[in-house]
């Protein structure tokens, strides 16, 4: 168990500092990675909200995709976001073409479900998990997703359109959120990662 883990935001695009911040208060170091070298460094990730496709390209621009890819998939704790959710998905629906992700989450994700930035919402969910308080999740271009496999655990869901859509989710050692807990002030979701990272 590491008491005090250093985890890495990556910082290619998105709301890096508000990660930043959330792990700080939830008790981990935690650092920008931007590097390759970077990533050897650090005992779990987060994937922040953003442009997946953006952040795609820019993995692999800066060489980090290879190491990212192959820490996953040796088992270091991750959390995503919204775009970071597309990024540990193993299956995406209405990407980009050739857009990559890095995997790990045995989900299909579906990019912009929930329409653009203009149908951006707030929904109060219950997750257990994070005690009887329920939580204010933020939605922007959202992903939801659209297939768990069997070892996924779903979290929360929200309905729409006559159906129940998946919006949190874990699996062993990795989380994943359609909504951005960074920001606001809620930072429980950070707390159940740190928690994750120090027994990984």
């Amino acid at each position: 168990m590491t008491a005090h883990p250093t985890i890495g935001v990556l910082a290619v695009q998105g709301d890096v500092r508000e990660h930043v911040r959330a792990l700080e208060s939830a008790g981990a170091t935690a650092v920008p990675v931007r590097r390759p070298s970077e990533v050897a460094e650090i005992d779990g990730l987060v994937i922040p909200g953003g442009e997946s496709t953006t952040m795609d390209k820019l993995c692999r621009i800066f060489e980090l995709r290879d190491p990212l890819v192959e820490r996953l998939h040796a088992g270091l704790p991750a959390y995503g976001s919204c775009a970071g959710m597309i990024m540990l998905a193993d299956r995406i629906l209405d990407g980009h073409r050739d857009q990559q992700t890095l995997g790990g989450l045995d989900i299909t994700v579906r990019r912009n479900a929930f329409g653009r930035q203009v149908d951006s919402f707030e929904e109060d969910l219950r997750i257990r998990e994070l005690g009887p308080e329920p939580v204010r999740a933020v939605f922007i271009r959202a992903p939801w997703v659209e297939e768990v496999g069997e070892g996924v655990q779903v979290l929360a869901s929200v309905h729409v359109g006559g159906a129940d859509h998946p919006v949190a989710v874990r699996q062993e050692n990795l989380v994943a959120t359609s909504f951005h807990p960074e920001v606001t002030g809620d930072h429980r979701f950070h707390q159940l990662f740190v928690d994750i990272v120090r027994h990984a």
